[in-house]
């Protein structure tokens, strides 16, 4: 499901995993289809702007009939989807799914799955046919640009009948855009993301407040704000910004780390980043070693430099006021 020719969070994990075999429907698919690396046979259909999982799975039903394993990422729209195209089709859902395949002996799809905040790995066997999501960040797939899209994929064009709302489809009054402080950090297309090395020295008072200054200058340069488990733990910010392996997993275009070392379980939430820039006094760090360019610099020094030439105020209280409380 793509939103104005954008793909979702985890489409290349599921290209990948589904061995170049796709379907592709929304706003822009065609466009987003043919800049798809990785595609061997792709199918296509414009449906328009808007979301209508219920329609838009009653549609696909017929599509995917022939399929012994259906598989959609778990995004935000993949879990929405997922379900209904399950109840469409009459099949069992695996949800969050580390890796599937069909088997034909017996004929079914086995799957691991993640379970217990991604600490135990389950395996599941489904007789027949499945509808399956698979977990954003579960396999490292490069990010690719528009030179490795597939040009020699065989590409039709599907002919889908959404028209007559189904009851179950919620009518779209208006479509907002997301509040950048507070949206899905796996939806956000640029993540400026804090660690202990960016409040280093600071009592709680003032690493909550250049926490909230990170949030003001992200939303300042079109991003989201992200964390460090060190950062959530603390209390600077809220878990639901967390990245890691027991937190959210990102694919953005553009990854700025501000005094994030890049341990395995923090990297272990990034998928694969168009970009990566790490802010961070060690240039042997593992995050400045993965970067595409790495400043070796304060990081809460470039933060409140980035806050004054973008005239952004996040409440980031002075030396002298923290002295003085």
């Amino acid at each position: 499901m793509v939103r104005a020719g954008r793909l979702p969070v985890g489409a290349s994990e599921v290209v990948a995993e589904a061995g170049g075999r796709v379907v592709v429907v929304g706003d822009g698919a065609e466009a987003a289809l043919r800049s798809m690396p990785g595609v061997t046979y792709g199918r296509f259909a414009d449906t328009g702007s808007g979301f209508r999982p219920a329609a838009l799975a009653a549609a696909l039903g017929p599509v995917v009939a022939g399929e012994a394993l259906v598989l959609l990422p778990a995004s935000p729209d993949g879990r929405d989807l997922a379900p209904r195209l399950a109840a469409a089709t009459g099949r069992p859902l695996v949800a969050r799914a580390l890796t599937a395949e069909a088997d034909d002996d017996p004929a079914g799809v086995r799957a691991s799955v993640v379970r217990i905040e991604d600490r135990v790995l389950v395996p599941v066997e489904v007789r027949g046919p499945a509808v399956v999501t698979l977990a954003v960040g579960g396999r490292h797939v490069p990010h690719a640009g528009p030179a490795d899209a597939s040009p020699d994929a065989a590409v039709e064009e599907l002919s889908l009948h959404l028209d007559g709302a189904l009851r179950s489809d919620p009518e779209l009054v208006e479509l907002l855009e997301p509040d950048l402080r507070t949206m899905d950090l796996a939806d956000a297309t640029r993540v400026m993301a804090g660690g202990a090395g960016l409040v280093a020295g600071f009592d709680d008072r003032r690493a909550t407040a250049t926490f909230g200054l990170l949030a003001a200058v992200a939303g300042a340069l079109g991003g989201s704000a992200g964390a460090t488990r060190v950062a959530t733990d603390a209390g600077w910010t809220g878990y639901e910004r967390q990245i890691g392996t027991t937190g959210v997993t990102v694919d953005p275009d553009l990854y700025v780390a501000f005094g994030i070392s890049g341990a395995a379980q923090h990297a272990g939430g990034l998928g694969s980043p168009r970009h990566v820039v790490s802010v961070n006094t060690d240039p042997s760090c593992p995050m400045t070693a993965m970067a595409d360019l790495g400043l070796v610099t304060d990081a809460g020094d470039l933060l409140s430099e980035l806050a004054r030439r973008l005239g952004v105020d996040g409440g980031t209280p002075t030396t002298t006021e923290v002295d003085g409380a």
